[in-house]
């Protein structure tokens, strides 16, 4: 964070220069409790076009025309930051994040007055504002001809597909970083921040400023959804066949790294799954999932899902007689829905190299790492589950912009022993 002191002399000095392609000033009139002026659609396309740009500061209480700082009312303050947050999350799209801070800075006379300062980072997405898609050209926004938008969104996409998990993210700073959870990646022996950056969870910015990468926030951060709000698995079980909030039994959004949603949306299926028992003298169990096969199906979501892809989210449904499971983003490079069980690739190189290296596995899975790289992942969740519910299981690409994985729940029906009758006992949820 900036110093405060270093900020005020920044904003004083920039103030006397003008607005430039980094910087944007804007007089603020509050009336009956609302903001009156600058109007919300400018606003937020402003902000928007410093972040379809190279990022910049907006600072709200100076005048763009005579420089003289007029300052925001104290009492006025967390009316006008309300009314800035509600611009980037509902008037931009893709929701823009910001970061601001209440300073005061001397006016024409010297008397102090209070400011808000607000910036906004270089997106890796293209944003889109109320009067369509503005950037930044030198100390005025502009909205981008056809062409250079097709350019943009390509050179955006680029920066998104070629190690996406290794771009950092504007607001996460390396403090954020849980301790216990940066300890599994450091030796005493080197220093901290030098083991980060190698492993590329680390980062740095413009500015020279230290920065989480996205693989760095989904592993270090108790809570990656505060940075990538999208990034965890909703988990939801239905007890019917169909979905309907009438029928929904439980519920969990599993959030914390990623370690920990793998964890979490795995015992949310062994909680809600059933398993029946055959007595023929013997005990036969029939649980409605191979766990191992669940497992891998998880894993891979969480390692090889499009985390460039705004606002989608990992989506586990279970339901009477099947589990969905979604993963946001479309088959990487060549790889098609029938060559899936014969080719492994991977989206997020970054992720799926730590993942392998420094998480050991469940112990459902029978293996030593979370990931091992030898490309089982899919034939095992094919045949384990076909072995149990005597039914492939489903791959479907949905769009080109999501992957549904169906698997079939086995039973004591479809599985050849529906006549015992007199034999059959039902153990319930707990396996």
């Amino acid at each position: 964070m900036i110093d405060t002191t270093q900020l005020v002399r920044e904003l004083t000095y920039q103030i006397r220069l003008g607005e430039d392609s980094a910087y944007e000033f804007k007089r603020v009139t509050v009336k009956d409790g609302k903001v009156d002026a600058p109007g919300r659609d400018s606003t937020a396309d402003e902000l928007a076009a410093f972040a379809n740009a190279s990022g910049g500061i907006l600072v709200l209480g100076v005048d763009d025309k005579t420089r003289d700082v007029i300052g925001i009312d104290p009492a006025e303050l967390e009316v006008v930051s309300n009314w800035l947050k509600n611009i980037a999350h509902d008037a931009i799209e893709p929701p823009l994040p910001i970061e601001t801070r209440r300073v005061e800075i001397p006016n024409q006379r010297g008397e102090l007055r209070p400011v808000l300062w607000v910036r906004v980072h270089k997106s890796v997405f293209v944003h889109k504002s109320p009067h369509g898609y503005y950037l930044r050209v030198a100390d005025s926004k502009r909205e981008m001809s056809p062409d250079l938008l097709a350019r943009l969104f390509q050179q955006r996409s680029m920066t998104r597909l070629i190690r996406f998990d290794e771009q950092i993210v504007p607001e996460a700073r390396p403090e954020s970083a849980a301790p216990a959870l940066k300890a599994r990646f450091l030796r005493a022996d080197l220093p901290d921040g030098m083991q980060l950056r190698k492993l590329y969870l680390i980062g740095e910015n413009e500015n020279g400023e230290e920065r989480l990468t996205v693989s760095g926030v989904l592993l270090l951060t108790p809570r990656p959804a505060d940075f990538l709000s999208y990034a965890y698995i909703q988990c939801v079980a239905y007890s019917g066949s169909e979905r309907n909030a009438e029928y929904q039994v439980d519920a969990q959004d599993c959030d914390g790294p990623l370690d920990e949603q793998i964890t979490h949306a795995l015992a949310f299926v062994k909680r809600n799954m059933r398993t029946e028992a055959i007595k023929r003298p013997g005990r036969i169990d029939i649980p409605q999932y191979d766990l191992a096969a669940v497992f891998e199906a998880i894993v891979n979501a969480v390692a090889h899902r499009d985390y460039a892809q705004y606002g989608a989210r990992i989506r586990l449904h279970l339901f009477a007689d099947r589990l969905e499971l979604f993963t946001p983003g479309g088959l990487p490079n060549s790889l098609s829905v029938d060559s899936m069980e014969a080719n492994s690739i991977s989206r997020n190189e970054t992720l799926v190299n730590l993942l392998s290296r420094y998480y050991p596995a469940d112990l459902v899975s029978k293996r030593q790492n979370l990931i091992e790289r030898r490309g089982e992942g899919v034939p095992t969740i094919l045949a384990a589950s076909e072995r149990l519910s005597l039914r492939r299981p489903l791959y479907e690409s949905i769009g080109q912009t999501e992957l549904k994985l169906t698997l079939y729940a086995a039973s004591r029906e479809k599985n050849g022993y529906f006549n015992l009758e007199d034999s059959f006992s039902l153990e319930g949820r707990i396996l």
